[in-house]
């Protein structure tokens, strides 16, 4: 009993060894195999081989979005002389390109990127960091500086789109007559509107002949401005001989308006017509009139 007890013993230890030798050979040629694949991989991609070129058939670069102008072809601009002109250009996706901006009536370029190439510094590209807005900002706008504006973006091939700007003369208007007529202690009510303004202006100045009215309270006069509305009225309760004159009103961005007020004191209206001289041929006197026939007779015959 002892000795086959001994001999399962044996034979148990032989059989273990057996196993750890195969499964350590086993673990030596995986290790072996993992490490050429490895070694025959970096040599590929080391070499530019196949599995480079499978990776780059797998995986294409992308590509960037077109250029996309959110401002709307053919916009029109408006601004009024002597006021800040601003042409806009928004632009997505603009990537690495440049943008430009180019008068197109005589193909004067005059912005590349936020340097102003024209000589005329009244130009200037206004942009901001990270911003897609490539606004073109015109200083003290003139009458020649209407015409169409290109926004152009240096991509492949380049695109643009074009703004016309319309350059108005804003001015002010009296309503009514350019001469009214009063009667002494009657009202006088003088309404002016700034027309084709683009901006309210900063103030409107009232003139009696050549003095500055605004703040003449003590002479009976009153000013109102609405600036937000672009009008302006002067009135005066009781009006005197003394407001006899021309009244200009003065608005600090547009043309100015006149009008002449005549207070009448006892005169005849029609007499006074086109500054009293229009009908004033009429009232003559009778020799006046005879001598007037006489010459006639006289060229007649």
């Amino acid at each position: 009993m002892h000795g086959n007890h001994t001999a399962h013993l044996e034979y148990s230890d032989e059989e273990e060894l057996k196993t750890d030798v195969c499964l350590g050979f086993f673990l030596m040629v995986l290790f072996t195999s993992s490490y050429s694949e490895v070694d025959s991989v970096d040599l590929d991609l080391a070499d530019g081989g196949d599995v480079l070129n499978e990776l780059g058939a797998s995986f294409p670069p992308l590509e960037s979005p077109p250029v996309h102008f959110d401002t709307e072809n053919n916009t029109v601009v408006t601004a009024q002389t002597g006021s800040t002109a601003l042409v806009p250009c928004v632009i997505n996706n603009i990537g690495d390109g440049t943008v430009s901006w180019i008068r197109r009536k005589d193909y004067h370029l005059l912005t590349v990127g936020l340097a102003t190439y024209s000589s005329d510094d009244r130009f200037q590209a206004i942009h901001l960091q990270h911003s897609e807005d490539w606004t073109l900002q015109i200083k003290f706008v003139q009458q020649r500086d209407g015409g169409l504006y290109e926004c152009q973006v240096s991509s492949h091939p380049p695109t643009s789109i074009f703004i016309q700007l319309n350059v108005v003369e804003a001015r002010a208007d009296i309503q009514g007559p350019s001469e009214k007529f009063l009667k002494p202690g009657s009202g006088l009510r003088l309404q002016c509107t700034v027309l084709q303004s683009t901006e309210p202006p900063a103030y409107v100045f009232w003139y009696h002949n050549n003095r500055m009215i605004n703040y003449d309270v003590d002479r009976g006069i009153n000013v109102t401005t609405e600036l937000s509305e672009k009008s302006s009225t002067l009135t005066i309760t009781n009006a005197a001989t003394r407001h006899s004159g021309n009244y200009s009103c003065v608005p600090s961005n547009a043309q100015p308006a006149s009008t002449y007020v005549h207070i009448l004191n006892g005169e005849n209206p029609a007499a006074m017509q086109h500054g009293g001289r229009g009908l004033s041929w009429l009232q003559c006197s009778p020799s006046s009139w005879l001598l007037i026939l006489f010459s006639l007779v006289v060229l007649m015959c």
